[in-house]
């Protein structure tokens, strides 16, 4: 089995104390990266992540922050940097749904989404770059979906945030490739975390008959994806978009 090692880096994974997030902070950490937690409100699921991260021997750290407030985002990163030295993995998993049709979404659900979801991976991304290009090096993974890709009915603001995390991400790939830089986004399809229980169960049933794979996907999957982009293995990756569905957008 190909051995992953991070050893001696320092990974940021916003959202990073639940679900899809919980699962990429413990994978970097089982690879010897010492991760920092960030989180909005729930301190409990965070403390909770870090506390399985120490259990087998990793080393997690909490920070909270408002990804969508750029003072927030500024003294974060540099708690961080004081804490660990540096930052070498950003991970821009962060994210929140306000789903209704269009005529009946509020401007209110639209910004929300959208500071959230894209403002707050810019955000990040804009403050872990100065640290990233001091070393001429550092790995950029946002996390989107296929729905960003092939569009959904009900989710025009999240849509959105996520088909602009796409081109956001090949913009910052341009921009800073030359500086050892990379910067990927992986798409999933249909995972099963706490925001995708809350589904009548028509719903999952229907995704789950057009899953070319016949199975929901894990926040494990979706790690392992992560993993792969931060590590050694994708240096010569950027730019790229990796679904991650089972074949769902296939269908």
């Amino acid at each position: 089995m190909l051995e992953i090692n991070l050893k001696d880096t320092v990974s940021v994974v916003t959202g990073g104390g639940r679900g899809i997030g919980r699962a990429i902070s413990i994978a970097l950490a089982k690879a010897g990266s010492k991760v920092s937690i960030i989180y909005a409100s729930r301190v409990e699921d965070a403390l909770k992540t870090k506390s399985e991260v120490e259990s087998f021997g990793g080393v997690a750290e909490v920070f909270q922050c408002q990804v969508e407030v750029e003072s927030s985002v500024e003294n974060t990163t540099k708690q961080i940097v004081e804490k660990f030295g540096k930052i070498d993995i950003l991970v821009n998993n962060a994210g929140i749904t306000r789903d209704t049709l269009l005529l009946r979404m509020s401007s209110e659900d639209w910004d929300k989404v959208l500071n959230t979801n894209l403002k707050g991976a810019f955000l990040m991304t804009k403050h872990a770059l100065k640290y990233m290009i001091r070393n001429n090096s550092g790995r950029i993974i946002n996390i989107g979906s296929i729905v960003g890709i092939t569009g959904n009915v009900g989710q025009a603001n999240y849509v959105s945030s996520k088909a602009g995390l796409i081109g956001f991400t090949k913009a910052v790939a341009l921009e800073y490739g030359s500086r050892g830089i990379t910067s990927n986004l992986v798409a999933p399809g249909y995972i099963e975390t706490e925001m995708t229980e809350k589904l009548p169960q028509n719903v999952k049933d229907t995704y789950l008959n057009k899953i070319v794979l016949k199975r929901a996907g894990t926040p494990e999957d979706v790690a392992n994806t992560v993993l792969f982009l931060a590590s050694p293995l994708a240096s010569y990756i950027t730019g790229s978009i990796i679904v991650v569905d089972g074949g769902l957008s296939l269908t």
